[in-house]
């Protein structure tokens, strides 16, 4: 059979862990985000980026069937605005991930643990072939050039910054890079931190 082309999702998609983000990397094109299990429940700088990204159109929820992957679903879902949360559901099968010495607490299979073909017609109504999946290319220069590192008001600068783009203040340079990677463009981001940052009139 032959391979099928990666499906480009034009959503960003939110995932529990590392191994689930890697399996959905071989299936869809898209940003994939992972709470780091419960640590989205501790973690305000990870929760206020996936608010950030689901501004514009929304996000892609798809965590475990068992308690864990409830109860974080669950915390999304009261974060988030309605009609902003997607949720996709994997079905409850039996057995345990390669990676694993034994089944999880639930004795199902996670996210990492689904077929190619299983995940492929879960996010297939939500692929778009024409829609660019957005990708950074910002870099720690580009931070520098705007003065959001290296500069006096540096810290205060990004905070101005993180503010107008729906992020939490006291973000340090390797944090901040990250998040707008995730959400700009390179030239885009460019644009708006411009605009923000020395608005028209100003110097």
């Amino acid at each position: 059979m032959a391979e099928r082309e990666k499906l480009n999702v034009p959503y960003p998609v939110i995932v529990e862990g590392r191994y689930d983000k890697a399996r959905l990397s071989g299936v869809i094109e898209a940003e994939i985000l992972t709470t780091a299990g419960f640590g989205i429940f501790s973690k305000k700088e990870q929760l206020s980026l996936i608010r950030a990204l689901a501004e514009p159109r929304g996000v892609i929820v798809l965590t475990d069937s068992d308690g864990a992957g409830k109860l974080i679903r669950s915390h999304l879902s009261s974060a988030l605005p309605k009609e902003k949360v997607f949720h996709l559901y994997i079905p409850e099968i039996k057995g345990k991930e390669r990676r694993k010495s034994a089944p999880s607490k639930a004795g199902t299979l996670g996210v990492e643990g689904m077929e190619d073909a299983l995940l492929y017609e879960l996010f297939l109504p939500f692929a778009d072939a024409d829609a660019p999946v957005r990708r950074g290319g910002i870099t720690k220069t580009d931070l520098f050039t705007l003065g959001l590192t290296g500069a006096e008001d540096a810290a205060a600068r990004r905070d101005t910054l993180a503010q107008a783009l729906g992020l939490p203040t006291g973000m340090t340079p390797n944090a901040l890079l990250g998040a707008v990677n995730i959400l700009y463009a390179r030239e885009e981001f460019a644009v708006r931190a411009r605009e923000i940052l020395q608005p028209e009139g100003k110097e």
